[in-house]
């Protein structure tokens, strides 16, 4: 099983400017409709044999996905495939209005399976109501989407307040390192970027 740090440090990788994301969301499914979509997923998602790299290709087409490194762990397993139900469901049940794939699906799949997955258990989110209502909050903002009805600022508010990491400090203190590094290596290689720019104009 991955170390809880290794999930968190794989994901911090990945976020960028989390108030842009939060800026750029738009109105998106209800909250309880994902929700209970979540709740409705079938055995075969469920399945302790699923293949995930061969689920996730079917689903998402080949779109990139970092919770494959980590496929191995139960937890990421799980997490990625509910998550992949959702977007599968679109074509096995109906689709949301408006579509996941119209948004970002695969950021949303690792979300659910690096962050959420590694601090509180998928299986919780079939039978606990906060779970799921976090790992849908979760899953509907890195789609690229707001819960209908919601703005950004009571949107954010309600997934904070349902936040699983937040309640484990050291795991937090640690995540909020491991973003810190992240974006110090982003802004490092932007302007690398920008000076690699600047001496081929002038050559």
């Amino acid at each position: 099983m991955a170390d809880q740090d290794d999930l968190l440090a794989a994901w911090a990788v990945l976020v960028g400017d989390i108030d842009a994301v939060w800026a750029a969301a738009r109105p998106g499914p209800s909250i309880d409709a994902v929700a209970a979509r979540l709740a409705s997923a079938p055995r075969a998602f469920l399945d302790d044999r699923v293949v995930l790299s061969a689920l996730a290709g079917d689903v998402l087409g080949g779109r990139p996905l970092t919770a494959l490194a980590f496929a191995d762990d139960p937890r990421v397993r799980l997490g990625a495939a509910l998550a992949l139900w959702l977007v599968a469901s679109e074509e096995l049940v109906e689709p949301f209005v408006p579509a996941f794939r119209s948004g970002t699906p695969a950021l949303a799949v690792d979300a659910l399976a690096l962050r959420v997955a590694s601090v509180a258990d998928p299986r919780d989110w079939l039978a606990d109501d906060d779970r799921r209502d976090e790992a849908a909050r979760t899953f509907l903002l890195w789609c690229g989407f707001l819960p209908a009805g919601e703005d950004a600022v009571a949107a954010r508010s309600l997934l904070v307040a349902r936040d699983s990491l937040a309640r484990h400090r050291e795991l937090a203190d640690a995540y909020a390192e491991h973003r810190h590094r992240a974006e110090v290596a982003r802004r490092l290689a932007d302007a690398r970027a920008k000076e690699a720019a600047a001496r081929y104009s002038t050559e």
